[in-house]
């Protein structure tokens, strides 16, 4: 049994040795792509004179992002608290007796007069559990509108990297914002946008120190002991 599981486990190593490096790659949930440009102008032939230029924005206009290829910032507020706990508990208990009754004038009377039987049960459950989480993750980060939906909301995401000595930081969001919230400084709140995912990881030798290599996680996934 155990040479079969062995067989088994360098197979599997040898069929994901290839798709090992990849493994220690980062990977992200954050909406693709990251980034986009702002579609195409038509141009436009103004012959008039005018000092007018039809690719700049009014000047009563805001420079809030509502356009595919517009920039946003995104206040980073995100506090996450949760705790919860459970107690449970059962008790049943049971008994039984029977004695034959009392028999005379026949042969061995007295074997069976003394035959009887007891029996007792007991069974005991008790359970008891708690979890707490407390998160909380603050900065801010610039991202980019990569489509405008028809109501008006805008899908926005982008990265900061950040590199420090021999290693990469990355701040990476994504997210649906509702022009609404938008405030005159094109920021916004990151607790104000929808289908938010927020994800800060590194790359480098520090942070695959830290990370099971895949091998060992297959023995650690297949090996019964």
């Amino acid at each position: 049994m155990i040479n079969r599981i062995l067989r088994f486990t360098a197979l599997a190593s040898l069929g994901l040795l290839g798709a090992g490096c990849s493994m220690l790659q980062q990977t992200t949930n954050v909406h693709q792509p990251m980034t986009a440009r702002p579609m195409p102008q038509q141009a436009s032939a103004d012959g008039s004179g005018a000092i007018f230029n039809a690719y700049t924005r009014s000047l009563f206009e805001d420079r809030r992002a509502r356009y595919v290829g517009d920039t946003l910032t995104i206040n980073l507020v995100e506090k996450n608290t949760a705790s919860k706990s459970s107690n449970a508990s059962a008790n049943k208990a049971g008994s039984i007796a029977a004695t034959a009754p009392v028999i005379t004038g026949l042969p061995g009377a007295s074997i069976l007069n003394r035959i009887g039987a007891t029996a007792s049960d007991t069974n005991t459950f008790s359970g008891k559990g708690a979890a707490a989480a407390n998160n909380v993750f603050t900065g801010t980060v610039t991202v980019t509108v990569i489509e405008v939906y028809p109501n008006g909301n805008l899908m926005v995401s982008g990265e900061k990297q950040v590199a420090i000595n021999q290693g990469d930081e990355f701040i990476r969001f994504s997210g649906v914002v509702n022009p609404v919230y938008v405030t005159s400084q094109n920021t916004v709140q990151s607790t104000q946008v929808a289908d938010a995912h927020v994800e800060f990881k590194g790359s480098g030798y520090i942070d695959e120190a830290q990370t099971m290599g895949w091998l060992q996680r297959i023995f650690l996934n297949v090996l019964p002991f």
